[in-house]
């Protein structure tokens, strides 16, 4: 993105983030209504002021829009999650894991291993067995009316009449 030289003021008008950023008026105005946190009105009814950081926040939304592509929602998109700090995700990765996580993938790791070291054996005639591990409870499994394979018929050719 190509710097641009702003003046070291607190407070620009839209007429002179217009003139530092190259943008139409009213594309400025449209921008305001897309990304509300753009400009500032010193009182009801008053012409917005711009910030530095706003001037800054123009110039990346024109580099998103015109240079990378992007539409006014993935511009937004963008930027928000260019805002949001990594860290907020963790509380939710806790919730995700609940209880007991660090148990349950210790048990994972272990059945992962076992299963490892079996593929990974020089011995072919090794029998394995798996089981559930000792933590779960173990559910007893529905009876079926039979374990053999189904067969399905055909059904009968039937014949036409003239």
């Amino acid at each position: 993105m190509p710097e641009i030289d702003i003046p070291n003021r607190a407070l620009f008008k839209a007429s002179e983030v217009c003139d530092l950023v190259k943008l139409q008026p009213y594309v400025l105005r449209s921008w305001e209504a897309e990304f509300p946190g753009l400009g500032v009105a010193k009182a009801a009814g008053s012409p917005r002021v711009y910030r530095r950081a706003d001037v800054q926040q123009v110039a990346r939304i024109k580099h998103l829009l015109l240079v990378e592509g992007l539409t006014l929602a993935g511009a937004r998109r963008k930027l928000e999650d260019e805002q949001t700090p990594m860290l907020a995700d963790e509380p939710r990765i806790d919730e995700l894991l609940g209880r007991n996580a660090r148990e349950r993938l210790t048990a994972i790791k272990r059945g992962l291993q076992s299963i490892l070291e079996m593929l990974g054996s020089t011995r072919h005639t090794r029998e394995f067995k798996l089981s559930a591990p000792s933590t779960a409870p173990s559910r007893p499994r529905p009876a079926t009316a039979s374990r053999g394979k189904a067969t399905r018929r055909k059904p009968a050719p039937t014949r036409r009449r003239r």
